[in-house]
């Protein structure tokens, strides 16, 4: 099988990005032809506003370049990951142009959120679920921007109304069950929406010796949690919890007692540092879609702190492989540190249930089986969608 991958690069690099380069990997490996049609959000420094605007609605460069690859490279799939701001929805119009099925990961809610992580002022917020997302322009919910809210807003809404998330799209891929009924009360047809969770690979088998501290691998912004987390280390004077990403709250990092900020790290590094950790922290009050990070940890034997919403509530069994607390609550999760560090051996043996649990669902030979699935599926509905087309031409000819 030729797959064409499409995916619109963040300024910060995150999960999503690294999903795309393991994915790809993982696809070659098994003997498929696959090529990268990427933009990256550092474009946007070398474009002017009103055309970095009109190309999020509709990229005309989207479309020359999509066709172009098309023409080249034959591919029988497109898979779609983030498309937002740049390559825009226009892809979905470049592949319907040219007859080819398109497979779209869902990694975040932008489709039903222009915020993206169900999250308004620290708080969950679904009032633009499943209605005009008008409100999301009221409260500037996108980088705390009326204009940009407004666009984000004018895309979701453009788009709906022309069908093209309904009619363009033939499967997404969502991360988790509750990621499935949140697109569908959002308007998504259930039946495109297939349920396959992110992986890893599992580089080394761990140990639980010798296991010491916390750990926070991610973005460092506000949606991570890392307000949270620096109130309860302040509360933790003889803890430390090393930090390692980027992000716009570096300062606070840097400034807590007891965060010691490691700065961005290779995957190797990480990895190496989460086989050492008695826990990881994943203190989010953004509704994260998946988790990647947990899995991460799971795969190297560390349980998990994490935040009782979205994905990670979904991934982490309170008491079995790791810790759950109240969103927001920084008491709690100090609390919940301080057990951790006062009952080693109790995360020991959430560290071994974690493992289990990575091996059991999380590995790339179970994720390639479901993703494969979806390719097939999303060609043989194309197919019939063909067919059926050709069909109503014929009969109208006659």
């Amino acid at each position: 099988m030729k797959i064409l991958v499409a995916h619109n690069r963040y300024h910060y690099r995150g999960g999503e990005d690294t999903v795309v380069e393991v994915e790809i990997a993982l696809l070659r490996e098994r003997g498929h032809e696959v090529e990268l049609y990427s933009r990256d959000n550092s474009e946007l420094h070398n474009i002017a506003m009103g055309s970095a605007a009109l190309s999020a609605l509709w990229s005309r460069q989207t479309i020359k370049e999509v066709q172009q690859r098309c023409r080249d490279f034959k591919p029988d799939l497109i898979h779609a990951h983030n498309t937002f701001p740049l390559i825009s929805p226009s892809l979905y119009g470049a592949a319907d142009a040219m007859r080819i099925p398109v497979v779209q990961t869902l990694h975040n809610f932008r489709l039903i959120c222009p915020q993206a992580m169900l999250l308004r002022h620290g708080r969950v917020c679904e009032d633009c679920v499943g209605h005009l997302p008008w409100r999301a322009v009221v409260h500037r919910c996108y980088r705390n921007s009326t204009a940009q809210s407004a666009l984000t807003a004018t895309m979701l809404t453009l788009h709906r109304w022309l069908g093209t998330w309904n009619k363009r799209v033939s499967r997404y891929i969502v991360l988790n069950n509750l990621c499935r009924e949140k697109f569908m009360q959002g308007g998504l047809p259930a039946a495109r929406l297939r349920i396959k969770p992110n992986f890893v690979r599992s580089t080394r088998v761990p140990h639980w010796e010798d296991r010491q501290g916390g750990i926070f691998i991610g973005r460092l912004s506000a949606e991570k949690g890392i307000t949270v987390l620096a109130q309860a280390m302040s509360a933790l004077p003889t803890l430390r919890i090393d930090v390692f990403g980027k992000g716009p709250m570096q300062a606070i990092v840097e400034s807590t007692p007891g965060m010691q900020y490691g700065g961005f790290q290779s995957p190797a590094q990480l990895v190496d540092r989460l086989h050492k950790a008695a826990y990881l922290v994943a203190p989010s009050t953004g509704v994260e879609s998946f988790g990647l990070v947990a899995i991460e940890a799971f795969c190297c034997g560390t349980p998990v702190i994490a935040t009782r919403h979205g994905g990670l509530s979904d991934l982490i069994e309170h008491g079995k492989t790791g810790l759950l607390v109240p969103p927001g609550d920084a008491n709690a999760l100090k609390d919940a540190m301080r057990w951790a560090e006062c009952h080693p051996e109790a995360m020991v043996q959430m560290g071994k249930a974690a493992r289990a649990e990575y091996l059991r669902c999380y590995t790339p030979e179970h994720n390639y089986d479901i993703l494969f699935s979806i390719y097939q599926e999303a060609l043989v509905d194309r197919l019939s969608r063909l067919n059926g087309l050709d069909h109503a031409q014929n009969r109208a000819g006659c």
